[in-house]
């Protein structure tokens, strides 16, 4: 008598858990997108709503010193682990960059910073402070521009014939926008125009221009698309492109966010949205030179009409 072989189901058992095993893995991955991403944004909230709640009833440092140290964390974290990436150029235009701030911080007249961290007053710690933290965001985000991060500089890449291109597109975008930044203050603070020294203006500008782009356009996104670029892949670089955009925007209003909350949110997203996306844009198809020159115009005209 022959026995019929009955057919197994190894084969259909076998890619079955194969699928299952794949999806679990997908579920797995799009679990750890999730928390890294959610992460990223509760550190920052967490900074705004607990700086804001201890502000109301004591004195605590203004938001810019908070991310800014926290973005210069980042900077010395992605420096130890790939400082060896770095160039010759790199060093040099990280350590200029330092310099310069820290001489014009010392003869500026009409750019007045906080007390950093509410403690620091002298004029000459104030300018060290600045020039240490510009020389290292500067080389962090250089860090992450040598791994094909978001927004590249042509200073020490030694692309010269974008230099120029990219600093007149800033200007070519920038230039309305500063107009309408001066008619924006000068409603909302009830105050004339009172015209500044030009000189003193224009070379103050570049204090704000050039240290907040390096920090936030250069390094800080540069840091957030570092840790964002395995599980967004291609969205990376807009979201971490925009979560530094706006942490610098909010960052602006430390006293309102104590004093009416809901009015700061709404300035936050406002700067973040006319004066913010314009940067960033520039930043990431122009280079960085294209978001300094934007930034110090838009400053320049400030300082010159006396806001």
């Amino acid at each position: 008598m022959l026995l019929k072989h009955k057919p197994t189901s190894d084969h259909s058992d076998c890619f079955l858990s194969q699928s299952f095993r794949q999806k679990e893995n997908s579920m797995r991955n799009k679990w750890i997108q999730n928390r890294r991403l959610a992460t990223i944004i509760i550190i920052p909230l967490v900074i705004f709503i607990g700086r804001t709640w201890l502000a109301s009833s004591s004195q605590m440092p203004i938001l810019f010193d908070l991310f800014d140290t926290l973005t210069l964390l980042g900077a010395l974290w992605v420096l130890f682990r790939h400082y060896r990436n770095l160039t010759k150029a790199d060093w040099i235009t990280a350590f200029g960059l330092g310099l310069l701030i820290g001489v014009l911080m010392l003869f500026a007249s009409l750019f007045n910073p906080y007390p950093f961290f509410w403690t620091v007053q002298d004029r000459a710690i104030q300018a060290v402070i600045r020039a240490g933290y510009t020389t290292l965001a500067a080389l962090g985000g250089l860090v992450v521009m040598r791994q094909e991060g978001p927004v590249q500089f042509h200073i020490p890449a030694l692309e010269w014939r974008k230099v120029g291109p990219s600093l007149l597109a800033g200007l070519f975008v920038g230039i309305p926008l500063a107009g309408v930044n001066v008619i924006a203050l000068k409603l909302t603070q009830g105050q004339a125009i009172s015209w500044q020294p030009a000189g003193a203006a224009f070379l103050d500008a570049l204090l704000p221009g050039v240290v907040e782009e390096v920090i936030y356009r250069f390094a800080a996104w540069g840091i957030l698309w570092m840790l964002l670029n395995k599980s967004l892949s291609g969205k990376a670089v807009w979201v971490s492109g925009l979560l530094a955009t706006f942490i610098h925007s909010f960052a602006h209003f430390s006293d309102l966010f104590v004093e009416a909350p809901l009015v700061g949110l709404g300035m936050g997203l406002g700067i973040g949205l006319i004066w913010g996306l314009p940067p960033l844009l520039l930043a990431r198809k122009r280079g960085l030179e294209a978001a300094i020159s934007f930034h110090w115009i838009v400053d320049a005209a400030r300082f010159l009409t006396g806001f």
